[in-house]
């Protein structure tokens, strides 16, 4: 007897150590290690090349009765490897993406488990519940704390009402005013790494923001379910009352990915796939008619064309003068912005100087399809659009105005996206938080806003090559990117002007045009007027000439902040694009990249000689080139460089 409780004793303390002890996760390449320690919490460390980064980070999910994650009691933990091979509906990087990792799942008590995956370039981790009834979600830990001081590049809101369309401060994270909050994503370098965190397959719960603590740590915060609303203008409503839980869900379940890429090196972090390669894939059976492609946008310039015979303005005149000249250059699709509609809460009926069942037929014979502009509460309001819609032939909608990212507008968001693919509808999100993986389960999703982009240059002047450069590697680098680029006047900061008739861009022609091959969206814009585009028709072939989707994407020099280097290739054919911030670059690059069996022709777009002090100054170049050549990369302040490479034989 004394035997038998001796062993049972000496089972228990075993199977104790054996559940207390540090359990640890490596990348592929071990160069990642995810150490987790179970004791009144689930707390994590990560190394990097054996360098601390994150240090007593810990996580919770708070049910009110229950706390998971709190006095942890494990049950199971099994560590496995997997890597997959896929070709993504929209491939904005890669047509083929290998998702390579490996997985520690941490079952507990309560019904709960804690999901790791390791990386080569991040970690990730999300909980799973298996709960037989809904649940309410009071809150989530996510405690992120970094083993010594860090910058952060910071989008500093004072409000769960945001439109994420937010400059970035790079500061010190001690620096940062801790009763404010920050939108996803964001990134923080120490010495050594650099470090982006977002979240991915973000469904039925609320969007992710961020506060500091302690200067050295930021804590997950996030907006309440609304309750009780109350009317807001046209396009938004107030909200008056909140629950006092983020979440009613179902208890059978996965909750979002939390999270972070990790490099010494700043060209991982506009290459990574972290969301695509963590998110639901693919919900669409057919979709062939899924055709993302470059767009006309008229609201930029408020529809004020010239050069023409008829008076300008949101008309039957003027939207067949944008086919037209979409027609022209192969552009596939106009947008009809905020002023086609006699009011923007009616979703059916145009103003009454425009002909939309003729628009639409006189877009056909010219192989040109129209996207028409929505608030939010007009689809809402109106459950039949999009069968409406299709019946008319439109192709796509852009939905604006959201503002929110609670869990009533997250489910909005998928609700949209569903119901736009069930009637074969393109979307755009303006007015939006950054993509978390929607995009991925429904790639009708083409684009979302959630930057700073050229239309803040109407009034206010933010989209300034200062902020450009921090896009790929933090807004763009977690998914597709209105910004809406293609300007044909430029100026350099000092000369900016504020304008909505001859509205300027912020930056060289250059840097405009090598944002078409640097940026990632579904649907790229062409944002100025039809005029300026036809009378430089060598230039506008260019940008209607660059691709949106991509075969293969790689990063050849980048500094975060600073300047950025992309070449990308579609087919046989690469192209490179380079952005620099308010300092002068001079750049030399391999050309490795290219096949090594070709020569090719290249046609470049660069800052022209004076282009130092007129942004609008460029030069246009061909020459030949093969494997091995080096090019110069010579960019001025504010200035840019974009190159066309075509193989010969």
């Amino acid at each position: 007897m004394k035997f038998k409780l001796s062993l049972a004793i000496l089972i228990f303390l075993t199977s104790f150590k054996l559940f207390s002890a540090p359990i640890e996760l490596y990348s592929p390449d071990r160069k990642i290690k995810i150490t987790v320690n179970l004791g009144r919490k689930i707390a994590y460390s990560v190394d990097m090349n054996a360098d601390k980064v994150l240090s007593n980070a810990f996580l919770n999910l708070n049910l009110g009765k229950e706390q998971l994650g709190e006095n942890p009691q494990l049950l199971k933990k099994v560590i496995s490897a997997h890597a997959t091979i896929s070709q993504p509906v929209v491939p904005l990087k890669n047509s083929t993406v290998e998702n390579k990792y490996n997985l520690l799942r941490l079952d507990f008590k309560k019904d709960y488990s804690v999901e790791f995956r390791a990386y080569n370039d991040g970690f990730a981790y999300r909980f799973i519940t298996n709960k037989k009834d809904s649940v309410l979600v009071l809150n989530e830990d996510v405690h992120l704390e970094f083993a010594e001081d860090v910058t952060t590049a910071y989008l500093e809101t004072k409000s769960f009402m945001t439109s994420y369309e937010i400059l970035y401060q790079n500061k010190k994270l001690s620096e940062v005013d801790a009763q404010n909050m920050s939108v996803l994503p964001i990134l923080f370098k120490d010495k050594k790494y650099k470090i982006l965190l977002s979240e991915a397959d973000l469904y039925d719960y609320p969007a992710m923001f961020v506060k500091v603590k302690n200067g050295r740590a930021v804590d997950a915060i996030f907006p309440k379910v609304p309750e009780i609303y109350a009317p807001n203008g046209d396009r938004n409503l107030k909200i008056v009352k909140e629950y006092d839980y983020i979440a009613k869900t179902s208890g059978k379940r996965s909750y979002p990915w939390r999270f972070m890429v990790i490099s010494d090196k700043d060209e991982v972090l506009p290459e990574n796939q972290m969301v695509y390669k963590l998110s639901t894939p693919n919900q669409i059976k057919d979709f062939s008619w899924i055709k993302p492609g470059q767009v006309t946008w008229e609201w930029w310039h408020n529809a004020y064309v010239y050069g023409v015979d008829f008076k300008s303005g949101y008309n039957q005149d003027t939207y067949k003068y944008y086919i037209d000249f979409a027609s022209k250059f192969k552009i596939p699709y106009i947008i009809m912005d905020e002023g086609w509609a006699k009011t923007t809460l009616n979703p059916y009926e145009p103003n009454p100087t425009i002909n939309l069942r003729e628009l639409i037929a006189y877009g056909k014979q010219k192989n040109v399809k129209i996207i028409l502009w929505f608030t939010w509460l007009a689809v809402e309001q109106n459950p039949d659009v999009f069968k409406k819609l299709e019946e008319w032939g439109i192709a796509g909608v852009k939905v604006d105005f959201m503002d929110r990212s609670d869990q009533w507008m997250v489910n909005y968001y998928t609700k949209i996206a569903k119901e736009a693919a069930r009637y074969h509808i393109l979307v755009d999100f303006h007015g939006a938080f950054k993509p978390a993986g929607l995009e991925v389960a429904y790639p009708n999703v083409l684009s979302y806003e959630g930057v700073i982009g050229m239309e803040q240059n109407i009034g206010g002047g933010l989209a300034t090559p200062k902020n450009n450069l921090f896009l790929p590697f933090l807004r763009n680098a977690v998914g597709p990117m209105d910004y809406t680029p293609g300007a044909m006047r430029s100026g350099h900061p000092k000369d900016y002007k504020a304008n909505w008739i001859n509205v300027m861009s912020i930056g060289t022609r250059a840097h405009q045009i090598a944002m078409y091959i640097v940026f990632e969206s579904g649907f790229q814009m062409l944002a100025d007027n039809p005029f300026n585009y036809l009378r430089e028709p060598e230039t506008t072939s260019f940008i209607t000439g660059i691709p949106v989707t991509w075969d293969e994407t790689k990063i050849i020099k980048a500094e975060i902040g600073e300047y950025i280097v992309t070449a990308k290739r579609k087919g046989q054919e690469w192209f490179v694009g380079a952005m620099t911030n308010s300092t002068e670059r001079k750049i030399m690059i391999d050309t490795d990249f290219l096949s090594k069996d070709k020569s090719y022709e290249l046609t470049l777009i660069k800052d022209g000689i004076n282009a130092d002090f007129q942004a609008m100054d460029f030069k246009r170049l061909n020459m030949k080139i093969k494997s091995g050549d080096k090019i110069n990369i010579d960019m001025v302040k504010d200035g840019g460089y974009a190159a066309h490479l075509v193989p010969l034989n």
